[in-house]
């Protein structure tokens, strides 16, 4: 299990935010945390530390006054650490290659390929013509509805009709490198992690699969691996002592580095 670190931009901050939480009205969210430094701190402390493969979110849509800022905070921090992080919020084919010609190792995309709610295969064909396989992560970032998970888009604020199952995971797998798949419900809360969710998808495991959501502390780490048989990365965001929690970075590091 690889720790993967998160910088997330909201109004042009580095934030952390409670997932369910995030509007597009009024650029709203419910704050856990936001850094004094810039998002090129973070990614030089990411690169310090020698680990890659994090993501960059810009939580803000592109007509938000704020859209700018955020994006410039974004470029920032691929300026620092070319080739060691993902960048997501946004991106469609015809953007994409801004962002991996400004240091992104991939793209991270979930609104962009679903059209009224379902997968649009035109635009995930696109999109891997456009930057090929091996430098896109699909996003199915997902919450709880009806006791199964669906995907949702638009700064996770619109439900699909797609529902995250081995299946599916098992058909997107041919179009892209890795996934990110945030348990929105609890995302930000530090308050545990879906479990049913992070079995699922360690018993599946075919691809790198990025889990973020609710880790609070090293039982819910530690019940992560164990859930996700080892084969799962892990992001941590609002519980990491970077982002004012009580987990610290070096022990969260030391503890990801060894085999579960």
């Amino acid at each position: 299990m690889e720790f993967r670190p998160c910088i997330d931009i909201h109004n042009g901050k580095v934030k952390q935010i409670v997932g369910g939480s995030l509007k597009d009205a009024g650029n709203q969210a419910v704050e856990n945390y936001v850094a004094e430094q810039d998002a090129a701190y973070f990614a030089r402390m990411y690169k310090d530390a020698g680990i890659s493969g994090g993501h960059i979110i810009l939580l803000n849509a592109k007509d938000s006054e704020y859209y700018g800022a955020t994006k410039e905070q974004a470029k920032l921090a691929l300026l620092e650490y070319p080739g060691g992080l993902q960048v997501g919020g946004g991106i469609t084919a015809e953007n994409a290659a801004e962002f991996l010609d400004a240091g992104a190792s991939h793209v991270i995309v979930t609104s962009y390929v679903f059209r009224e709610g379902r997968i649009d295969y035109k635009r995930l064909g696109e999109l891997r013509h456009a930057v090929g396989k091996e430098r896109l992560v699909l996003d199915l970032s997902c919450r709880r509805r009806n006791d199964a998970y669906y995907i949702v888009t638009d700064r996770w604020q619109m439900f699909t009709d797609e529902q995250v199952t081995e299946e599916l995971l098992k058909e997107l797998a041919g179009f892209c490198d890795e996934f990110l798949i945030h348990a929105v419900d609890v995302e930000g809360k530090a308050g545990g992690i879906e479990r049913d969710l992070a079995a699922m998808l360690g018993a599946w495991g075919e691809i790198p699969i990025t889990y973020a959501g609710g880790v609070g502390n090293f039982e819910d780490l530690r019940l992560l691996g164990e859930l996700g048989g080892g084969r799962l990365n892990v992001t941590i965001g609002s519980a990491l002592d970077l982002f004012g929690g009580s987990m610290a970075f070096d022990e969260v590091l030391e503890y990801c580095g060894k085999v579960l």
